[in-house]
């Protein structure tokens, strides 16, 4: 174990962020942390960090080892160049470097013993170079800087002049080239393209350390995670495998919680109707053990009821107007930013239908294309031609078509006029805003929170073509997953921009991607385009023979599984019906019991009845012939509670 996290809880004020949380890390090990938007995730890395304090419980690191954090939003300002930045993050290096060129001038003046002295101290920090890296570091430095997208030309650009998102790569690469024993990432995908983030995804696959990663990038994590904590309910649930592991996992976990909250339901009402009872036999023996029950059922700890998550985002998008079959035509586009050039004849068609995702790397020029049939942006040369009843909804990364002077309820109300106050509300209440919050300024909202909204109004629209730029940043997993599904079930037009590859491969129907100023067309989902990406340069066809043969062998295996998985189910379906079939059979004892219980009762109440009756008083023989009967009932009914407790017990069983 290198990390472990014992009884974390933390709360700010009376709200409840996470409550007792454990878990551990193993060396090497690759862990993802995943929850919905304000589950504290984010919360729980800083107090790993210790930058923010824990109200309970403890984090514990192994012993001389180190660590390393990636926040989700970066300050890094300064002078130096995005190279010196990320090399001056090995300033260990550095400074054993230029102690070692240090020693070699010394060695020019020095003879005899201090000499000897000298070398022998030379030879041991030059070994100590070597161990961390000394020999390697300035392709390492480099390496890591192509990796996370900047271009040689970008390795002299300042620092102050970086956007965000370029500042947090360069955060980014600063902190893998220090090579912590733990690595802590929070969003490490965000501002990353499709390529960075596959060599990161390689780089992580192979680091020789443990890292721990929040993301919603299910791709992403799918590739780089062994193990996954979920924190739900602001507890923590712990599962070993990938994202796709950990989502199969997680819907038969919740379906056990819920199914075993409503059998412990199910269970205290049954002990409180045979405690009700026992107490109705009105028999001392029966009093004392319905208390005992009692006493039993008190020290039960009661489950929860699971918590449902939040799912009552519900986007129901639907044109009004059916579009023409031919929705967009692009001829000869082109666009430069002297003195470069973004992209040079462009042609590419749309059909109603389909949903096309524009994939590329950073500063190809994916948004400027998405700007240009929006108008925003105008080209350089070409044409861009809309089909027949094509109305354009358009979903911007930035939100920049957001009023940030406007509560939320505003942007939606002066947008769609003839909206009544209520319709506004539950259009509203279906993407999360509820109560006061409607009345939230724009401008005070998170990335999530204003990409909700636009999502909103475009709901509202009439559009039968949607253009979206980066629709699933800042979204939870859950939303994404949401989304896709309105998506999927859209029967419009849709073009988009994104990076989410699992979102691409779950909704897109083709593929475009913009490399080399120009377009290349897959007529598939993301799986499909990794597929023919891959084989215009790999050489595969060595390891056929190989991949058969093993195929063969997994079918065989597959087959004797199949084969022992039908003998194993025939015995358990017979061990099932056997164990049915006792149940009804006490079932129907118990019922038997209790239906002589209530005769027996009945009937020596009766009996009490006659002894007082006129005609039986002074009748000593009546009352000798009845008080007989009433005893033999009583006898009777003594066995039937014996006999109505020990059924009860042998029921609890089941």
């Amino acid at each position: 174990m290198i990390l472990a996290c014992q009884n974390i809880s933390k709360a700010f004020g009376s709200e409840e962020i996470l409550k007792d949380i454990n878990f551990h890390i193993e060396a090497n090990e690759k862990a993802a942390i995943v929850g919905i938007n304000g589950a504290g995730k984010s919360t729980l890395l800083k107090i790993i960090m210790h930058e923010e304090p824990a109200d309970t419980g403890s984090v514990i690191l192994a012993k001389d080892k180190t660590i390393g954090y990636l926040a989700q939003y970066q300050d890094v300002s300064g002078h130096r160049t995005i190279y010196e930045e990320v090399l001056h993050a090995r300033e260990d290096i550095l400074a054993m470097e230029e102690r070692l060129r240090e020693m070699e001038t010394q060695m020019n003046r020095l003879a005899g013993a201090e000499l000897e002295t000298l070398l022998d101290s030379y030879h041991k920090l030059s070994h100590e170079f070597e161990v961390i890296g000394g020999h390697t570091y300035q392709s390492e430095v480099n390496g890591v800087i192509r990796g996370l997208g900047f271009s040689e030309a970008d390795f002299d650009k300042k620092m102050e002049a970086l956007s965000g998102g370029q500042k947090t790569r360069v955060s980014l690469g600063k902190l893998l080239v220090t090579r912590p024993d733990v690595l802590l990432l929070d969003e490490p995908t965000n501002h990353l393209d499709i390529e960075s983030i596959r060599w990161l995804e390689n780089y992580l696959m192979n680091y020789k350390g443990a890292v721990i990663i929040v993301a919603h990038d299910r791709y992403f994590l799918d590739r780089v995670v062994t193990k996954v904590v979920e924190i739900f309910g602001h507890k923590s649930y712990v599962y070993q495998g990938n994202y796709t592991d950990f989502a199969r996992k997680k819907a038969k976990v919740r379906e056990d919680m819920l199914k075993a909250y409503y059998n412990q339901q199910r269970e205290i009402k049954r002990q409180e109707e045979v405690i009700a009872k026992l107490k109705s036999f009105n028999r001392e023996k029966s009093i004392k053990r319905a208390e005992s029950r009692e006493k039993m059922l008190d020290k039960v700890e009661r489950l929860e009821k699971p918590e449902e998550e939040n799912t009552e985002l519900h986007i129901v998008l639907e044109p009004n107007i059916i579009s023409g079959t031919d929705v967009l035509s692009v001829q000869g586009l082109k666009k430069a930013y002297a003195p470069r050039t973004l992209f040079a004849d462009i042609d590419f068609e749309i059909k109603r239908g389909e949903r096309v995702a524009l994939i590329g790397s950073n500063g190809t020029g994916k948004t400027t294309i998405l700007k240009i049939i929006n108008q925003l942006v105008e080209a350089d040369a070409g044409s861009v031609t809309l089909g027949a009843n094509v109305q354009i909804g358009y979903y911007d990364q930035e939100q920049q078509l957001l009023h940030e002077g406007k509560t939320i309820f505003e942007e939606i109300a002066d947008a769609y006029p003839t909206l009544n106050h209520t319709k506004v509300r539950n259009v509203l209440a279906s993407f999360l805003f509820t109560n006061d919050d409607v009345f939230k300024r724009i401008g005070d909202l998170s990335g999530g929170e204003r990409g909700r909204v636009s999502l909103a109004k475009l709901m509202l629209s009439d559009a039968n073509f949607l253009i979206l730029d980066e629709p699933t940043n800042h979204l939870d997993i859950t939303s994404k997953e949401i989304l896709e599904t309105a998506l999927n079930q859209y029967t419009g037009t849709v073009f988009f921009v994104s990076h989410d590859r699992y979102f691409i491969n779950r909704t897109a129907t083709r593929i475009l991607e913009l490399t080399g100023q120009t377009l290349i067309n897959y007529i598939g989902n993301y799986d499909y385009y990794l597929e023919k990406h891959e084989e215009l340069t790999r050489v595969f066809a060595d390891g056929r023979a190989q991949r058969a043969a093993e195929n063969a062998a997994t079918i065989v295996a597959d087959g004797a599984r199949g084969s022992q998985a039908q003998t194993d189910g025939k015995a358990d379906w017979q061990a099932k019906k056997a164990e049915q079939a006792r149940v009804r059979k006490l079932e129907a004892a118990l019922k038997r019991v209790e239906k002589r219980i209530a005769e027996l009762e009945t009937s020596i109440a009766a009996i009490d009845e006659d002894f007082v009756k006129p005609e039986n008083v002074t009748n000593s023989a009546r009352l000798n012939e009845l008080s007989r009967e009433q005893e033999s009932f009583r006898a009777e009914l003594e066995r039937c509670y014996e006999e109505w407790e020990s059924l009860s017990m042998e029921m609890e069983a089941y």
